[in-house]
């Protein structure tokens, strides 16, 4: 019994010696963004269009050797703000959750890209007390201009759908938005 447990042990560490040394660490960045925000279509009463603001952390997952365009999970933390007006409210959005973002290009000044996200959104509208919680599919395609120095910018135009499901009705609120966003990418 002594013997196997052994023989097991050995493996294990070997499996981990050899490993260790193969693991490479996955290169991140991280972006700024800020843009524009038009809702074509909402249910809620609020103005229609406002500022948006997102904070977005990085992992690449493929793409390391610079051969193949390279791919990215990350996590972002955004911030809208929907202008107020005569008879509208203002609403302020709180979101955040995970990205996918592909390369459409390895190498190049510019690189074409398009992502897509499952986020959960905060909504509150001033007159009214507390918030509602929703949920938030969007798609993007932009380009990262390479600049050669520490930060590269990119462009992008975004479209999103934003669900708040309401407790015993059939129907949800809808918010369908679009966004045109300028970033910084570290």
């Amino acid at each position: 019994m002594r013997r196997i447990l052994f023989i097991i042990f050995l493996f294990v560490a070997a499996a981990f010696t050899s490993t260790a040394q193969e693991l490479i660490k996955a290169p991140k960045h991280v972006s700024l963004e800020m843009g524009y925000r038009y809702l074509p279509s909402t249910t809620f009463d609020i103005k229609n269009q406002g500022m948006t603001l997102l904070f977005d952390y990085a992992w690449q997952l493929s793409g390391f050797n610079g051969k193949k365009p390279a791919a990215y999970i990350s996590v972002p933390l955004g911030y809208t703000y929907l202008f107020g007006g005569k008879g509208t409210n203002t609403g302020r959005i709180l979101s955040y959750g995970w990205t996918v973002k592909h390369d459409l290009k390895a190498e190049g000044k510019t690189i074409p890209f398009f992502g897509y996200g499952l986020l959960l959104n905060q909504l509150k509208i001033t007159g009214t007390d507390g918030s509602i919680f929703g949920h938030q599919t969007r798609f993007d395609f932009g380009y990262l201009f390479k600049t050669g120095k520490k930060a590269d910018i990119f462009t992008k135009v975004e479209y999103s759908y934003t669900r708040y499901p309401r407790f015993g009705q059939k129907s949800s609120d809808k918010i369908h938005a679009v966004e045109l966003k300028l970033g910084v990418r570290f």
